[in-house]
């Protein structure tokens, strides 16, 4: 169970821009998408066919990093910074489609593939809709 609202809802100070339900389904997702993609780029690499899952890898630990990172900024309130944080959340976005878009090509063959795609596609849609709160 994540902790993410209930660390929001005990900020002593106003937190600006941000609703505080999207901003914790984005962070929720952030996390649970980078420990996801870190999952699925050991399990590829666990599998017979690793050098045909060579790109997977390298797109998986991409957006586990983006994912990690935007996850601890949008964590942080004071003296935000609204361009910064609405950098960091269409970089996350791009990482999480070119992600789930490269994991859905692998989905019918691996499942790791598969569920790391459906992490990819809500810490996408979880980043479009703050995004679009903004």
């Amino acid at each position: 169970m994540s902790k993410a609202r209930a660390m929001l809802d005990t900020y002593p100070q106003d937190r600006d821009g941000f609703d505080p339900d999207l901003l914790a389904e984005c962070i929720e997702a952030c996390f649970d998408c980078a420990q996801t993609c870190t999952a699925c780029a050991d399990a590829c690499l666990a599998e017979d066919m690793v050098a045909e899952l060579r790109k997977c890898v390298r797109t998986n630990l991409d957006c586990a990093d983006i994912c990690a990172a935007t996850g601890r900024v949008v964590s942080r309130h004071t003296g935000y910074d609204a361009n910064l944080s609405r950098a960091i959340l269409e970089a996350c976005r791009t990482a999480c489609r070119a992600c789930g878009d490269e994991c859905s090509r692998h989905a019918e063959m691996h499942e790791h593939c598969r569920v790391c795609a459906e992490a990819c596609r809500r810490c996408e849609q979880a980043c479009d809709a703050l995004l679009a709160s903004m």
